[in-house]
């Protein structure tokens, strides 16, 4: 998607069909849906800060909330990296119980998971161009509709880089080969 490596493809491969690959546009969305767990756990980390600093003043030990799967919140978010990379089909028992937990607690996060699985899902089971553009325009829409700022990044690159997006779906070809 960058500007320079258009422009180096069209001098050196004036015949070549330009696409984009899967892999930059799920790893957008893997990023921004880690940067919405990364603010809540720096709001559990303050949250907690705090209340050490309330337990000094009071003469007192600070004891954390536990949920119940024994972790704090700042632990639940910690700890839950990893099963927002993986589809919740792969999910070991420990997993679904902190991601119920996680999405009790941060609904936004959850819409953020789902919209991130779904694109993935498109690239995954779509084979044709033209249900390829329906099927992103109609992930575009649900962005829209879930109010997450960081996720209408990626929408606006898909509307920009439309084009190169959908030529993938054309053979599913990467630039790996290259």
């Amino acid at each position: 998607m960058a500007g320079n490596m258009g422009l180096i493809s069209k001098k050196c491969f004036p015949n070549a069909v330009e696409d984009i690959d899967r892999f930059h546009l799920q790893q957008l969305a893997s990023e921004v849906l880690q940067e919405i767990r990364i603010k809540y756990r720096w709001e559990a980390i303050d949250a907690e800060n705090q209340g050490i600093e309330e337990a000094k003043r009071n003469r007192s030990i600070y004891e954390p909330i536990l949920l119940f799967n024994g972790e704090s919140l700042k632990q639940l978010l910690a700890r839950s990296r990893y099963l927002l990379y993986k589809n919740s089909d792969n999910w070991t028992l420990e997993q679904q119980a902190r991601a119920m937990l996680l999405f009790e607690k941060y609904p936004q996060l959850e819409k953020a998971y789902e919209l991130s699985q779904k694109l993935s899902w498109i690239y995954s089971t779509t084979k044709d161009k033209i249900y390829a553009f329906a099927r992103l325009a109609k992930w575009n829409e649900e962005v829209e509709r879930a109010g997450l700022k960081s996720f209408n990044t990626i929408s606006r690159t898909i509307v920009n880089h439309h084009v190169n997006i959908l030529n993938y779906f054309d053979n599913r070809s990467t630039n790996a080969s290259a």
